[in-house]
């Protein structure tokens, strides 16, 4: 058929064989078409005469330009693409055109989609002037171009991504402007797998037995596929601006790839620097690009706030969170519009800001206060922030009192035990007076250790009082309550000297031995149960100070109004404990705050075991603790998180009983509340885990 192409009716039987393959595939991929282009087919065919050409046989069919011009009028691809385009209009053809010949193929002969190795093989290379450039040039002659390249990593014929690329930053760089460049993206076999095996198109099966690599994939699950969902803010070319960084001596550097995008509301702004080196400046004004008008097209500029539509407002802020991280930050949109937007990058260091949120500035200027305070930084959560900063007050002497060090320090005092042996050497012969004076002088070296180990303990919870009366009087002037903070503290005291004394419980009132066991085998010496315990010591009392009736209510809703729940959980993980198993803490300080007065529950003695699980299992946070399900039309809930409940029921109500009352009394009353525990306990071994029949057994 080469041979034979410049008869017409050769060159339509070629033609015709593409439609008819058209007409039965939506899609068609032509292999190597760089090979077929027209000047390729003079070179090897009809070479120019005096040119020699690249067959030597062929130099006798020599043909002058203008004489291949006329029996070869228009390039081959140009004909296929417009005969395609008339009569099998649904069609899309795909070009495999290398050899920097892509923009050829889209430009001039119109090709749907061309395979976009200039993409792979310059950010490999790091020649990234290079490829800025090329999306420049596409941009200024038209950016609806951009949609036409398949970008890609790597195929059967290049070496894999991971070979090529990595597994660490600079391959996640260039998969994130793979994804949210305007265009297709295209994945290699086995690339997010993380497989080594450069593998043929002819391979039935893969050669190497090779494992997918868990980090690789679970990195892609994080930063890329999200990227993936939005591929309606990043395919379409109408708002694609690329930018400039500027460098602070004003120079642009070439190796940051930083551009907008935008569908309806919704904005993307990606950064990345292509280049084992540190990168900062400012992103400003955008590249030129084609805006089309009535009789051809015009280039315009525009600026970075323009780009994401930002208002010129000095009042307004802009909130965008960054994929890779999750964190939030925060811009003042005029600053945007008369500076840009300052950014610094590590090597191979990329942002995508998504999630672009405009909102004014309030009455007391929170957010250009947190700005300034951040510095550029992220954060979790903006507005989570912004409470931060308005809760500073009763912060700083809430982390007095609940941190790592202070926790460590008041958990050593609870476990310390003071043992002290004197010997004593006396003559066999020497009298009863003798014997007495020495026995007399390490009695006082016991009682002196012993004092001053005393002394430390009084010195602490000293300190800890101090702290406790900060904080009430900082709750004082926040909310305007006028509860008694030196009786509060001092009552504060005397719960903790309680907690602290409750492994020796049961050397003072051994009645009730069995009632401090249960106790232990949920506190114990594990950091999140002591940090759960002293959480609650320190939260569940605070609402006192504006309510002495509804104070449990209030502490539990300040919890997470104050956001005092982060620093707990920081407090416990502080202490080395796993994040989830702090938050867990958390939660059960929550629960133990809300239902701290459970034993006052109104109901007969012999009904409230009944009337106090019947109002826990109204509360969802306790549902959700006991992890209650419907399965088939029952509710369950799970065995060994009602057990725990149960135990943490327990400290409120020993804690209570040992300071309101002494001796005789306190070992009734404690009896009197773990015999309820214990019917609850009893209920859950008989309710086969149902919460109907978990409430029947305790009625």
């Amino acid at each position: 058929a080469q041979l034979n192409y410049l008869n017409p009716a050769v060159r339509e039987a070629v033609i015709q064989t593409i439609l008819h393959v058209a007409r039965m595939f939506p899609i068609i991929r032509f292999d190597a078409a760089m090979t077929l282009a027209k000047k390729h087919y003079q070179r090897l065919w009809f070479p120019e005469p005096g040119s020699g050409g690249d067959i030597a046989s062929r130099a006798e069919f020599g043909m002058t330009k203008e004489q291949f011009d006329a029996a070869f009028p228009e390039e081959f691809w140009r004909e296929v693409v417009d005969r395609v385009q008339a009569e099998v209009p649904n069609t899309l053809l795909l070009a495999e055109a290398f050899w920097l010949m892509e923009g050829y193929f889209v430009r001039t002969l119109g090709m749907h989609r061309v395979y976009n190795s200039a993409f792979m093989n310059m950010l490999k290379n790091e020649d990234n002037a290079k490829y800025r450039s090329v999306i420049k040039n596409t941009v200024e002659f038209d950016p609806e171009i951009l949609k036409r390249y398949v970008n890609f990593m790597n195929n059967p014929d290049e070496d894999t991504a991971v070979a090529q690329f990595g597994k660490e930053d600079k391959y996640f760089g260039v998969a994130t402007l793979l994804a949210t460049m305007p265009g297709l993206p295209m994945f290699g076999h086995g690339q997010i797998e993380g497989f080594t095996e450069k593998y043929g198109m002819e391979y039935r099966r893969a050669y190497w037995d090779e494992t997918p690599d868990e980090w690789l994939i679970r990195r892609h699950e994080r930063e890329i596929f999200p990227l993936l969902h939005k591929r309606y803010l990043f395919a379409e070319v109408a708002n694609f601006r690329l930018y400039d960084f500027y460098a602070p001596d004003g120079s642009v550097n070439e190796d940051v790839f930083a551009y907008s995008n935008r569908a309806g509301d919704e904005r993307g702004l990606v950064i990345y620097h292509n280049k084992w080196a540190e990168a900062r400046g400012w992103i400003r004004s955008s590249a030129a690009y084609a805006v089309k008008e009535a009789g051809g097209k015009r280039l315009e500029m525009t600026s970075l706030a323009d780009g994401l539509g930002l208002p010129n407002d000095g009042n307004a802020y802009v909130v965008f969170r960054d994929v890779a991280s999750n964190l939030e930050y925060i811009r003042n949109c005029r600053q945007i519009y008369e500076q840009g937007m300052y950014v610094e990058l590590g090597a191979f260091r990329y942002h995508v800001f998504l999630d672009f949120r405009i909102t004014q500035d309030n009455e007391w200027g929170q957010y250009g206060h947190l700005m300034g305070f951040l510095n550029g930084r992220g954060v979790p959560n903006i507005e989570e922030a912004i409470k931060e900063i308005f809760l500073q007050p009763i912060h700083t002497p809430f982390k007095q009192l609940v941190n790592a060090g202070m926790f460590q320090r008041l958990g050593a005092a609870m476990q310390t035990t003071v043992e002290v042996e004197v010997e004593i050497e006396v003559e066999a012969d020497a009298d009863e007076e003798a014997i007495a004076e020495v026995v007399e002088v390490a009695e006082a070296v016991a009682e002196a250790v012993g004092a001053e180990d005393a002394d430390d303990l009084a010195a602490l919870l000293d300190s800890v009082e101090q702290f406790y009366i900060d904080l009430l009087r900082a709750i004082q002037d926040f909310t305007g309550g006028e509860g008694d903070e030196l009786a509060l503290a001092a009552e504060n005291r005397q719960q903790l000297t309680a907690i602290l004394q409750l492994t020796e419980l049961g050397e003072k009132l051994p009645q009730v031995q069995e009632v401090v066991d249960l106790l232990i085998k949920h506190l114990g010496a594990q950091s999140a149960a002591w940090g759960t315990v002293l959480g609650w010591q320190f939260v569940h009392g605070l609402g006192k100070v504006v309510d002495e009736v509804g104070y449990a209510d209030v502490s539990r809703s300040w919890i997470d109004e104050w956001l005092l729940g982060r620093i707990l959980a920081s407090a416990v993980e502080g202490m080395g404990v796993d994040s989830s198993v702090a938050w867990r803490a958390v939660g059960i300080v929550k629960l133990l705050t809300a239902h701290q007065r459970w034993f006052e529950v109104k109901a007969p003695a012999h009904r409230l075991a009944f009337a106090a699980l019947s109002k826990l299992l109204r509360d969802g946070e306790v549902q959700q603790f006991l992890q209650v399900n419907r399965y088939q039309g029952v509710l369950y809930f799970n065995k060994e998180a009602y057990e725990q409940l149960c135990g943490w029921l327990l400290l409120p109500a020993v804690v209570e009983s040992l300071v309101s009352k002494t001796g005789d009394a306190a070992t009734e009353e404690i009896l009197a509340r773990y015999q309820v525990i214990r019917k609850l306990l009893d209920a859950g071994d008989a309710s086969g885990y149902r919460v109907e029949k978990l409430l029947e057994a305790a009625r």
